[in-house]
């Protein structure tokens, strides 16, 4: 199994080339319903969710970022079908996240604006992994915590505090975001790299990297089996992370492979991995990676 590379085919087949429990974490987006022709490839996905987790540590996490097509004026719920799926086979579904977008194409008359997909977090038992990000202005920065009241499920009510340290505590400037996360897709807005929008339905940058920086560490193993433009391992690769990138049509792997080559690489700074290199990963050599 080859690190820091990108590989040209089926998914599973590449896939069922990995050694057992290896990925840290996966962040990848399937063809959703019939939305994109996506050069007439389809993908099994029973035998893909199978392979993610085998393929997957334990402890470790998988971003799955999914939405349904609305056919003959109902919404197929493939979204809800596979979560199910990923769960009956080991998964944990550990949140369900939110993509909100800030635009959207123009809807039909009879129901709301689309403006979100589904990022299902499963993970392979509890998360080894969790860092949380704190971006959200807290409005009482610099006031003392406060105490609130929380109902108990004999409907009796408790008094409980965020306060751990002692009544002297205050607020901090940011706290913990929420599981709703906003972005603005579309061109020049997922990435500033132009040639990309070749791809059809690419994801923006920051999602990528808000996950890669949630669920992994530097030094840890990134997988994107359908990684189209490359956007997650162009991120992993950026924040110190090793990629494994896998994609069935040249075009996209010549492109994903073309974004990851040109972005400055920072895994030589906290992995140890030289610049430009790619590794190759056996089970002996496991402890060197996690000990990261």
């Amino acid at each position: 199994m080859n690190l820091n590379h990108i590989y040209q085919g089926d998914c599973v087949d590449v896939m069922r080339t990995f050694p057992e429990g290896v990925i840290d974490l996966t962040v990848t987006s399937p063809p959703y319903d019939n939305l994109r022709t996506y050069k007439g490839y389809d993908f099994n996905f029973e035998e893909t969710a199978k392979e993610l987790y085998r393929v997957t540590k334990d402890g470790g996490v998988m971003v799955w970022v999914v939405a349904d097509a609305t056919i003959k004026g109902s919404e197929t719920g493939t979204s809800f079908r596979q979560a199910l799926y990923f769960k009956e086979i080991g998964f944990n579904l550990h949140d369900t996240m939110i993509y909100q977008k800030n635009n959207c194409p123009f809807p039909e008359t009879n129901r709301y604006y689309p403006m979100f997909e589904y990022m299902f977090v499963f993970s392979k038992g509890k998360p080894k992994t969790v860092n949380l990000i704190a971006d959200k202005p807290n409005k009482r920065y610099g006031g003392k915590v406060v105490s609130s009241t929380q109902r108990l499920p004999d409907g009796k009510t408790v008094k409980v505090s965020a306060n751990k340290t002692g009544p002297t505590r205050t607020v901090k400037k940011y706290g913990v975001r929420g599981n709703v996360w906003q972005y603005s897709p579309g061109y020049n807005k997922s990435t500033k790299d132009k040639y990309a929008y070749k791809h059809p339905a690419m994801f923006p940058e920051q999602l990528a990297q808000d996950h890669i920086l949630s669920w992994s560490n530097p030094g840890d193993i990134v997988l994107d089996p359908m990684c189209g433009s490359g956007t997650t391992c162009k991120m992993a690769k950026l924040n110190g992370r090793n990629y494994i990138g896998i994609d069935i049509a040249e075009e996209y792997v010549e492109m994903a492979r073309r974004r990851v080559g040109e972005v400055r690489d920072e895994r030589d700074k906290v992995s140890g991995i030289p610049a430009g290199s790619e590794g190759r990963l056996e089970v002996v050599e496991l402890a060197r990676i996690e000990r990261k």
